[in-house]
This record gives structure tokens, sequence and C-alpha cells, in this order.
């Protein structure tokens, strides 16, 4: 008779976490704290959209009461998929990436689903390896700020199968769907913009290009907009530097260096400019009155320097959210390929 319940707590261990003494919450505890079918209970952990939020919220309310914590193992090996998302971004320490993180967590979270995130350090290599990591963990899907991969990236892409958002660039040919906005159309728009202000000698500064097809594809677009505009190429306009505040001070001393009539600069990278506008207050330059200075990606700071920095707003925190909503379609069904433009807007401000 003892041996049986021993026998019987062992069955039931996996189901729950194990305390000291061999006792743990059972999936049937939670179905009689809520007064819910284990079916229900089921559903409201591996699929929470088949149920109402009012019966969903009462067994989630339970598992948190009796201390639940359900085995995914099992359940991760029957479907082949668990219930968490990888996102992948060049930089934690970037703070441009914390309102589309945010964006997808949310999201996800009401849906029942977990974010992993990882840092890639701007490297093809390290996201490869992360991808693998997270693939080896049979995750639901992974959201990818790079639209650049290495082969071996997306071969394990193919065969895995999951479903993959890219959220940097509007790319041509997406892996599987893209969330984002055209870097190079938002770089044109600027440097139109700055054209209609006035500026005729217009320089442009980002990060190097050759490993980055974000910085890439700004450039491109400041080339289209001279291109409308009937203006020639000038080298000395264009500069690539080291990030940073001290990459965008180089870059802007050097510029004026090189170009002494240049009257404004368009940095790809808000921190760039700041650090350009810090320079240019150290060595006692007007902005605008001697150099304008115009940067990317609206950080909380530009609303704060003195001039306000003009830049470009980004849809940072919507790119998250629509990710995180597309995975969740496919996910239920649905294998359109989303292609969502989400667009930028220009923010006039006192530096230009």
């Amino acid at each position: 008779m003892g041996l049986g319940k021993t026998a019987s707590k062992k069955d039931d261990a996996p189901e729950g976490r194990t305390r000291p003494g061999g006792q743990g919450a059972r999936m049937r505890d939670v179905a009689h704290a809520a007064g819910v079918s284990l079916m229900t209970v089921s559903r409201a952990l591996r699929e929470p959209h088949k149920l109402s939020e009012e019966t969903r919220k009462l067994v989630l309310d339970a598992v948190q009461k009796i201390g639940y914590v359900p085995n995914s193992i099992a359940a991760h090996l029957a479907s082949n998929r668990s219930n968490v998302v990888g996102q992948i971004v060049p930089s934690i320490q970037n703070s441009l990436y914390a309102d589309t993180v945010k964006g997808t967590a949310d999201v996800l979270r009401t849906a029942g689903l977990h974010l992993l995130i990882a840092d890639s350090g701007y490297s093809l290599q390290e996201e490869e390896a992360l991808i693998g990591a997270f693939l080896a963990q049979r995750v639901a899907g992974l959201i990818l700020h790079n639209t650049d991969h290495t082969p071996k990236a997306l071969q394990m892409i193919e065969r895995a199968g999951v479903p993959v958002i890219e959220t940097g660039d509007m790319p041509r040919d997406p892996v599987d769907m893209v969330v984002s906005y055209s870097n190079a159309e938002a770089a044109k728009a600027m440097t139109l913009h700055l054209a209609a202000r006035g500026y005729r000698r217009i320089g442009f500064a980002s990060l190097e290009t050759k490993n980055n097809r974000r910085s890439r594809e700004r450039l491109r677009g400041y080339l289209a907009a001279l291109k409308t505009l009937g203006r020639r190429k000038d080298e000395r306009l264009v500069i690539e530097t080291a990030g940073g505040l001290t990459g965008g001070a180089h870059a802007m001393v050097a510029m004026i260096q090189r170009a002494p009539d240049v009257d404004a600069i368009f940095f790809a990278g808000d921190v760039l400019a700041i650090g350009a506008l810090f320079e240019a207050q150290r060595r006692g330059w007007k902005v605008p009155g001697r150099i304008a200075i115009a940067g990317f990606d609206d950080l909380d700071i530009l609303q704060h320097t003195v001039p306000k920095l003009t830049c470009l707003r980004l849809p940072r925190l919507e790119i998250g959210r629509r990710s995180a909503e597309a995975l969740l379609e496919r996910m239920h069904g649905n294998h359109e390929r989303v292609r969502l433009d989400l667009g930028f807007e220009v923010i006039q401000r006192e530096s230009t």
C-alpha cells in the first residue's frame, strides 16, 4: 500500500515542480483550485488563444496561487516547438532596440509565450551561432534585426521551418516575413528635407558600410536624394567613422577640414549626431549657424540638447508589436508572408 502511494507520487512528479520531501503541485491541483477540467488547464498553458480571457485568467491565477510549474520538456518533445520566441539584436547596450523588444514582449506575454533576447555583437557569425542555439531549444519563432545572414544560418532556418521576422530594413528578398521601414527611403527623405531648408553642401556620416547593410542603405538613400536634386556626389562630403560620441565628433571635424563649405551634415545615427553637436559647442561653432546637424533615430535625449536635434523618427515599438502579431498569426495557421513597411517621420527641430 505504501509502495503504491510512492509510485503514484513519482508518476505525478513530472507535471509540476518537486518540493523537498517529494511533494509537488500537479496539474490536477490547478484544475481543482480553478474549478475546471484538466483539458482546460492544459489549453490555458499551451493553447491560450482557444480559451476566453476570463477562463484563462482563472487558470493562471490558480497556477500562481498553488505554485505549479508545468513540465514543458515533454510538451516540447511532443509538439516539436516550445512556447519561447528568440529575438536577436546587434547590441543589448544600444537603447535603440529597447522599444522593439518591449513591443514584442508585450504582445507575446498576452499570448502565453516567452521572449528570449540575444546580442549578436554586430557579427553575422555570432548571429549564426545564436540562431543555432535558439533552434536547438525548439523556439516557436525567430525575430532577427539583421537582414543579412550567413549561408549556414539561412540553411538552419530553412531546415527548422520556424517562422522568421526581420526588422532592420525592407529587403527585396526576405528570409520569411519582414516588419520594418526602409533605411534608404528614410535617408533620402532627410537629405531632401535639408535641401528644402536651403542647405546646399550636405554631408553624410555613418558607421562603416562594409559589414552593415543598414549603413549601406542609408548611404544609398543619401546618394539617391543628391541625384533627385541634380547634385553630384562629392567624396569629401561622405565619411565613415567609428561608433559613439567620439566617432561623431571626429567625423564632423574631418569633414569640415576636407570641405570647409559644408553647411549641413546628416548623421546616420543619433549618437554620432550628439557627439558632433558636443564637439561643435566645444569649438564654438554655432549650430545651425556654422553647421546644421541632423540625426536618424530620435533618441529621447535629442529633445533635450541645446539646440534640439532634427532627426528621423522610426516606429520601433510598433515594429516589435506587429512582428509578434505576425508570428502569432503564423502559429495559428495563417501562412501569409507578411511584408509590412511601417514608414518613418522627419522631425524638424532647432539644429537645422
